[in-house]
């Protein structure tokens, strides 16, 4: 078995004197750095956060919409299920709000944030907070400057994504090539230290600890929770209702009792609102004229999820019908989101627009018949009447084929 040696010891020297940081499995240190991204075409700063190993130099990031308490316990949740352990010894961070209370003089006494206390003894964390002022800023400079590598590194050029989610996919791809590198002379690959460090380390609690935070929220009139000055759309039949609100560092969840009944990323700017159009269904059914202005349309737009292909049949069904049936038909449409997959549905829509079927009859069943086949071709705007046939309803029943669910 191969001798484990602090960094830095030649083979068969005495130790010395040396610092637990040169100790396999013992300390570790953590800190949040602010980084600028494109996401969803929009420049934002966001928070990358940061657990890196004292001994191998072994790092895990994790990239957040905030640097709040929710943040900073899901980054240590993360990194400590990647490292697969805790550091037998102390864990060094700054006086952050997320952990520390109160700072007692210069000393290294702290009054804890109580959920912080109750998160690491969970873990078994021991934790050392740095000192105050220039004094301390020595003391956790493995991880600043591996925080400083790792955006020249892979956030030079400002990365665009669609989504948090997307971009963390990237870091822990980043993070597994890095396993690879050399720190400045050490003689061997970060990879080849951390397999020393890892069977050292403690292990992992069997049981997980919630890192959301808790509300109970009232619904306001226009189907929207309030959470830390930014809004969130329910399904409007919880108007007047009190309900329960999971704040996430990257997503914010809605639960009526036991149910889960929304889920929303998290809005990183202030005073935003994010509106889920499948929530307003009911209400813009019965009064479709309010449809066309609807905040949560253009959100629904900008995300992609009403398409061209949508905005091309009900332009059709408008000039066929009218425009309050032809926006009640499309509405019509997009209740059947809930039990079709949004891929089938636009396919059954392109169906129907190059047929000429305009009601959302022909629509459910050219989706069903795409998910049956489970192939959804590339849907266009532009659709060809003379290239497909719909089977409506009647034809379909008289053919003693399986009925369409639709919802009304």
């Amino acid at each position: 078995m191969e001798e484990i040696r602090p960094k830095g010891a030649p083979a068969g020297a005495p130790f010395g004197r040396i610092s637990s940081k040169d100790l396999p499995g013992a300390e570790a240190e953590v800190d949040f750095g602010d980084v600028t991204i494109r996401l969803a075409g929009e420049q934002v700063k966001v928070f990358l956060f940061a657990m890196r190993l004292s001994y191998s130099g072994k790092a895990v990031h994790r990239i957040f919409a905030s640097c709040g308490q929710e943040a900073f316990f899901e980054g240590h949740v993360h990194a400590l299920s990647v490292l697969g352990g805790v550091p037998c010894g102390k864990v060094r961070c700054d006086n952050l709000r997320a952990a520390v209370a109160r700072v007692l003089g210069l000393s290294r006494a702290r009054v804890e944030n109580e959920r912080w206390t109750a998160f690491r003894s969970h873990y078994g964390i021991e934790s050392m907070y740095c000192r105050p002022g220039l004094e301390g800023a020595h003391e956790k400079g493995g991880v600043e400057g591996q925080i400083g590598w790792f955006r020249r590194n892979h956030l030079v050029p400002v990365p665009e994504v669609d989504s948090l989610a997307e971009l963390n996919a990237m870091v822990e791809r980043w993070d597994a090539e890095d396993d690879d590198r050399r720190i400045r002379s050490r003689p061997r690959t970060i990879g080849e230290y951390f397999a020393v460090e890892r069977p050292l380390l403690q292990p992992l609690p069997d049981e997980p600890f919630e890192t959301g935070r808790l509300f109970s929220l009232r619904v306001d009139r226009y189907a929207r929770v309030s959470v830390r000055t930014n809004r969130y759309s329910v399904p409007v039949g919880l108007i007047g209702r009190t309900v329960r609100v999971m704040l996430h560092a990257s997503e914010v969840v809605v639960y009526d009792g036991r149910k889960e009944v929304a889920r929303h990323e998290r809005l990183i700017a202030k005073g935003q609102a994010r509106l889920e159009l499948d929530h307003y269904l009911e209400a813009l059914v019965r009064k479709p004229g309010a449809f066309p202005g609807a905040t949560a349309l253009e959100q629904a737009r900008s995300a992609g999820k009403f398409t061209p292909v949508h905005d091309a049949w009900w332009a059709a069904a408008c000039k066929a019908h009218g425009d309050r049936n032809g926006t009640r038909a499309l509405i019509e449409v997009l209740l059947l989101g809930r039990h079709l997959h949004h891929e089938y549905l636009v396919t059954g829509l392109a169906a129907a627009l190059r047929a000429g079927a305009l009601t959302a009859d022909a629509v459910a069943l050219e989706a069903r018949k795409a998910a049956e086949a489970d192939e959804a071709p590339p849907a266009t705007a532009d659709p060809q009447p003379d290239r497909a046939r719909v089977t409506f309803l009647t034809e379909r029943r008289l053919g003693s084929v399986a009925k369409v669910d639709l919802v009304r």
